[in-house]
């Protein structure tokens, strides 16, 4: 055997080391990666007293939005809360059931802004939800939406609501989604790469609106003031 095939072996032998010493340090470190990537969707603004919380639509079945909605509200840090969500038939909606969720958790029905609307993402929800807040003129907003949500969230309404509205998103607990163990249930990967494939959406289609925002959609009513 020549010294240049002796040289070669060795070569490829030592490549393949380093190839499984990566794949043992990558397995150990396996976990704090996975979580530190559940963590990055999570933005919990510490919320402060607002002219309103604003829960967004499609809550999941534990109403976990609804709670945290609830439990600023009973802090006294908002005067009302604003239940958004789509409107599913011409007498029943998500708006709907958010604002059923709000009186059960103590919420004064007389507190509760049922907002429905025919929003198909959570542009299009930020966009109609600009217009009641500018209609009203309030100047301060807590948007309370689930916890794997809220990166997204922040941008949306960073883009789309005015400057003069400042804007704080508080992050819902969700029972589907635990940033530190999102790999661990099917629900939790589920939402883990919807976030990691919406989230670019979001910034393709907001790429030319500046951060004072767009108008909301012309057909979108204004709900009554309670």
């Amino acid at each position: 055997m020549s010294s240049d095939q002796r040289g070669g072996i060795i070569f490829k032998l030592f490549g393949l080391l380093v190839l499984v010493a990566l794949g043992v340090l990558l397995y150990l470190l396996r976990h704090p990666v996975l979580r530190a990537a559940g963590e990055f969707w999570v933005i919990d603004e510490p919320p402060e007293a607002a002219d309103a919380v604003v829960v967004l639509g499609d809550d999941n079945f534990s109403g976990d939005r609804a709670t945290r909605a609830a439990e600023l509200y009973h802090r006294g840090l908002a005067p009302r809360v604003v239940a958004s969500g789509r409107q599913l038939r011409r007498n029943a909606g998500v708006a709907e059931l958010i604002g059923r969720d709000l009186v059960e958790r103590g919420v004064p029905a007389a507190a509760v802004i049922r907002f429905p609307h025919r929003a198909e993402n959570t542009r299009e929800e930020a966009q109609a939800l600009r217009g009641v807040v500018l209609e009203r003129g309030w100047r301060r907003v807590l948007v309370v939406t689930s916890n794997y949500h809220t990166r997204r969230t922040h941008y949306i309404f960073g883009r789309i609501f005015p400057p003069e509205v400042q804007v704080r998103v508080v992050a819902a607990r969700d029972v589907g989604y635990d940033p530190r163990n999102w790999w661990e249930s099917r629900l939790g990967t589920k939402l883990f790469f919807f976030e990691l494939v919406a989230y670019p959406v979001a910034m393709w289609e907001l790429r030319h609106t500046e951060t004072s925002g767009r108008r909301a959609p012309a057909n979108v009513p204004i709900p009554a003031r309670p």
